[in-house]
């Protein structure tokens, strides 16, 4: 198509409105960590391991449902409506959590939230997956795990500002009697409404996916959309692309018998084994566990808040950095470049830990792995899985990979006090390294280069997956 017929400030509106969903996931999912010292004690949950594993980790099991409804919903409802019911359940939760009274509503307003979560991480990819042109996917998908990284600093940031300073020879008592063990890790959790609200707005001006609306029919809308998006050429060819690859109706549902097809197969295990490995190459313990990360290492607990900024703010400068080289580089060769990377610095981190070090040694190495994590795993794993699935099964596809990540993710968190109290943070951390190796091979080995096709056409060549890699 003719660039100069591309309306960016329209793209724009449409990957940020619905981008939003992640700014929310980043935000929902780091401002726990902030308010973990506090919602602790004041739920006498300080020294229990396995009540703090699931305090971090019960949004996650949410998510997981989330990502099961997102199949559900999202090829009956359509993205749009799917989205609107992920902004108000981010709504419902950010104020019942910061009002909770007792542990198990504080629970059970975290579990809303991971449902938010889950449905967002789906859907909000898929969204702009299906209405980028194909030159730009990669930069406009991007564009949601930006929102991602904006979102974990934005928790970061008003968790250090709404937090008052503490005496480093505070009794637990006495931080439990202070301003922000009774309130302030609840505003924490209230200020997610604002962004909450914003959201729920922007999604009623967002028109629904043209590709959903091709397969219920509505192609007149779905050019209107196009043609918004690229000119009238653009919108015909489009129009014709997404209507040849859904004209065989049987594929238009996802059905019991077609996940034993090989080739679906082969898509699928990429797709799951990539999101698990997302979750286990141990990067997220950093943001959740922030406390017990930084305090082994010889930080105090408001040395602790300001470090966190530190590492959310190289989140977001590397995040830049993936969005440029997303399609230059490539996916496969990101991925590639993120796990090995993680597994030289996660080794190097287990040894600190191990002989001790202290201070800036260590957060110079947790920046380095944060860098590294946000210019390839992060958002790379995101455009991939948004890619790699035939259009008619594209929301069955998402949700099963997006399901494994959670489910993973829900492991990963839950088990790290375990892990951490048996292993040593050091051990802990050496086993990550492993992990990260395991998935540089399975990367080198079965990873398809996606850049540079369009949906459809990469539906085509699903037919040819061996011949991806070479």
């Amino acid at each position: 198509m003719n660039n100069s017929e591309l309306n960016i400030p329209y793209l724009l509106f449409l990957s940020v409105g619905t981008a939003m969903g992640g700014f929310l996931f980043g935000y929902d999912w780091v401002v726990i960590g902030g308010a973990k010292p506090f919602y602790e004690l004041y739920f006498e949950i300080y020294d229990v391991p396995t009540l703090q594993g699931w305090a971090m980790s019960s949004a996650l099991v949410g998510c997981v449902f989330g990502a099961v409804l997102s199949a559900v919903i999202s090829d009956k409802w359509g993205r749009k409506n799917s989205l609107i019911l992920a902004a108000s359940l981010y709504f419902l939760s950010s104020f019942g959590t910061g009002h909770a009274d007792g542990f198990a509503t504080f629970i059970i307003y975290r579990l809303i939230g991971g449902l938010a979560i889950g449905l967002a991480s789906t859907l909000s990819p898929m969204y702009i997956a299906e209405v980028a042109p194909t030159k730009y996917r990669g930069q406009f998908v991007a564009i949601n795990q930006l929102t991602i990284v904006i979102g974990i600093l934005a928790a970061q940031i008003a968790n250090w500002g709404i937090a008052e300073a503490i005496p480093t020879d505070f009794s637990n008592s006495e931080i439990l009697g202070s301003w922000n063990g009774q309130y302030g890790w609840r505003v924490m959790f209230w200020a997610e409404l604002i962004p909450a609200g914003i959201f729920l707005s922007l999604m009623f001006f967002v028109p629904k996916s043209p590709r959903f609306l091709v397969k219920i029919g509505h192609k007149e809308a779905a050019y209107k959309t196009l043609e918004k998006i690229g000119g009238k050429e653009y919108a015909l060819n489009e129009l014709d692309n997404i209507t040849r690859s859904l004209k065989d109706d049987s594929e238009q549902k996802f059905t019991s018998s077609e996940i034993k097809n090989k080739k679906v197969l082969s898509i699928l295990a990429i797709g799951i084994v990539l999101a698990v490995f997302q979750q286990w190459c141990g990067i997220n313990i950093i943001f959740n566990y922030a406390e017990e990360v930084f305090t082994a290492a010889g930080y105090s607990v408001g040395d602790m808040f300001f470090n966190i900024v530190i590492t959310g703010s190289v989140n977001l400068i590397f995040t830049f950095v993936a969005m440029i080289t997303v399609e230059s580089w490539g996916r496969r060769k990101l991925m590639l470049f993120g796990a090995m990377g993680l597994a030289v610095v996660y080794a190097f981190l287990g040894t600190a830990y191990y002989f001790e070090f202290s201070g800036w040694p260590v957060l110079l190495l947790v920046i380095m792995a944060i860098g590294i994590y946000a210019m390839s795993l992060a958002p790379i794993t995101w455009v991939i899985l948004s890619e790699i699935f035939p259009n008619s099964l594209r929301g069955a596809g998402m949700s099963i990979a997006t399901f494994s990540l959670w489910i993973s993710s829900f492991a990963l968190t839950f088990s790290f006090p375990i892990s951490n109290d048996f292993l040593g943070t050091y051990g802990t951390f050496w086993m990550y390294s492993g992990i990260c190796v395991l998935g540089f091979t399975f990367i080198k080995k079965k990873l398809p280069e996606t850049k540079g096709k369009s949906l459809e056409e990469l539906e085509l060549t699903l037919k040819e997956v061996k011949s991806w890699n070479k």
